[in-house]
């Protein structure tokens, strides 16, 4: 015993140095079962319970030790000061017993104080919350639940409402050319291949991405540019963008705000809903959008106005958010933090969207440790939020490029506008 007692010493004087450590050295319950030998508070006779203060005591007479250092009062003995102290009597000497805890050895240096005890019992709690596996609380269950409900109301992975559009126009067929894109981007089109719109201007001359076609009336011979995909995409966004705005109308704390914030946080947000939308349906093996029965290329975009500065690092986006393998609660909790984004422009409901984007953050960080499995669990909640990030720069210059294809060919419908419009 006086071995580990001197073991014990060195351990907490090189302890000491360190506020959030806990100089009161202790052998706990299962380190003192370790052997057959039963273990005696050298005070008083009781079951000792570890090494405090440098001596071998029960939990009595730790604390008596503790307050009786920490403490003004000066004890006496009311016999002859030699009192034997005992489990049944160790009440009635107070300093007969505080002399015999200094006698086998206890330290008041050992002594931590208040700040340092709080501190130490705060590590301790937050160990134990580690060590034990999260769980979602029932109210972080319910969130979950309504923004699953409301995205599997407003939301279809087959696209089977999408069926009021104008077809697209592509040279030839889209999987087909933009491997071709690939390999030789000044591939030559067949005319026999081209969509009625440009049989329907005869003089014309197509590149990958737009038609320039003569004006033959009363022999102009001046030159338009032909965005040949914007009317097709223009139906598509209008559609996504109408589901997002119904998306946003069912979740309750939504409606709660402003409509002037409501109308803020779309505006921020729409783009990058849709965009997260879109993933879900993204073959990271082909690069290929795979809605329902229609298929979509990058090269459909470019074709409809939309320039590389915004399409090379939105198609890195959807590889690198594909590739994290999110499940559909995943994909719901990052869009609802970005529509519930406080920084948004026009938005005067601050805290409020702040604490709730806040709560969010935390459900899907508990989701991810929840239900996902091996090392790589701990950096997918910080990858989802570098994808956020990342878009909130793709959103600028989306707004921006729309804008310049509406003024060259101005069939952007009037909610598209409205998204990206800087009023309120």
């Amino acid at each position: 015993v006086n071995e580990r007692a001197r073991a014990v010493i060195h351990l907490s004087e090189s302890e000491a140095r360190s506020p959030l450590d806990d100089s009161e050295v202790e052998v706990f319950r299962e380190e003192l079962d370790e052997d057959d030998d039963p273990k005696v508070c050298q005070v008083c006779g009781d079951k000792a319970t570890g090494y405090h203060f440098n001596a071998m005591t029960c939990e009595g007479c730790k604390g008596f030790f503790r307050r009786a250092m920490k403490g003004p009062a000066k004890f006496r003995c009311p016999f002859q000061s030699n009192c034997v102290i005992t489990k049944s009597n160790r009440r009635q000497c107070q300093f007969c017993r505080l002399q015999k805890c200094l006698s086998i050895g206890m330290l008041k240096e050992l002594i931590m104080s208040d700040e340092a005890v709080e501190k130490r019992r705060m590590l301790i709690r937050r160990k134990r919350m580690a060590e034990e596996p999260p769980v979602l609380s029932e109210q972080q269950e319910a969130v979950i639940q309504e923004l699953l409900e409301a995205h599997r109301k407003t939301f279809d992975l087959t696209f089977s409402n999408f069926d009021q559009f104008r077809p697209i126009d592509r040279n030839q067929d889209p999987i087909t050319e933009y491997m071709q894109e690939c390999t030789d981007s000044q591939s030559v089109r067949a005319e026999s291949s081209r969509e009625p719109v440009v049989n329907l201007l005869p003089h014309g001359s197509c590149s990958s991405s737009v038609c320039h076609v003569e004006d033959s009336e009363n022999g102009d011979k001046r030159r338009k540019t032909v965005f040949t995909t914007l009317p097709h995409l223009t139906d598509l966004s209008t559609y996504m963008i109408q589901n997002v705005i119904n998306y946003a109308k069912v979740l309750r704390p939504f409606r709660a705000l402003t409509i002037d914030d409501q109308i803020s946080l779309l505006k921020g947000a729409t783009f990058e809903i849709v965009q997260m939308l879109f993933n879900m349906t993204f073959n990271e093996n082909t690069g290929i959008w795979e809605c329902g029965s229609l298929r979509y290329c990058m090269d459909d975009a470019k074709r409809a106005g939309f320039q590389h500065h915004l399409l090379d690092p939105l198609m890195k986006f959807h590889f690198t958010l594909r590739k994290l393998h999110l499940d559909e609660t995943e994909y719901v909790l990052m869009q609802a933090i970005s529509l519930f984004s406080p920084d948004r422009p026009g938005v005067t409901q601050n805290s409020v969207i702040d604490k709730y984007q806040e709560m969010l953050s935390l459900v899907l960080k508990t989701y991810i440790e929840t239900k996902r499995s091996g090392p790589e669990k701990y950096l997918l909640f910080p990858k989802i939020i570098a994808c956020l990030t990342e878009m909130r720069t793709m959103n600028e210059e989306h707004t921006k490029q729309l804008l310049q294809i509406q003024d060259i060919q101005p069939e952007v419908s009037p909610l598209m506008l409205e998204i990206v419009s800087k009023n309120s």
